[in-house]
């Protein structure tokens, strides 16, 4: 089954009619999110888009790793790395949570 993802394009007229506002506009405003998302994780460590997720810094230490193809043992520097962890509600109406095992067990009876 093939499916189709939203575009830029298709993102940019979508807000421009759920704000009333051209696409002209409705790209700007996309952008200045964009951009501010950027600055806002270099500068603080996160930003937060509320319902949706958080784009978080992380950093992560020096590790001793191994080389798949050898075996070789090798040294990992420490860096930063960009996530974005989503937010439970936006989880949950997405994927709903499973019922807990007992619950389904006591229903099967």
């Amino acid at each position: 089954m093939a499916t189709t993802r939203m575009t830029q394009t298709a993102l940019v007229r979508s807000l421009a009619e759920a704000g009333e506002i051209s696409n002209k506009q409705a790209r700007a405003v996309l952008e200045h999110l964009s951009s501010l998302a950027v600055s806002e994780v270099k500068k603080n460590g996160v930003f937060v888009l509320p319902g949706i997720g958080r784009l978080v810094r992380v950093d992560r230490k020096a590790r001793m790793g191994r080389n798949p193809a050898t075996g070789e043992s090798i040294k990992i520097p420490a860096k930063k790395v960009v996530k974005f962890r989503v937010a439970k509600a936006a989880k949950d109406s997405i994927v709903p949570p499973k019922a807990p095992a007992k619950a389904a067990a006591a229903k099967k009876k």
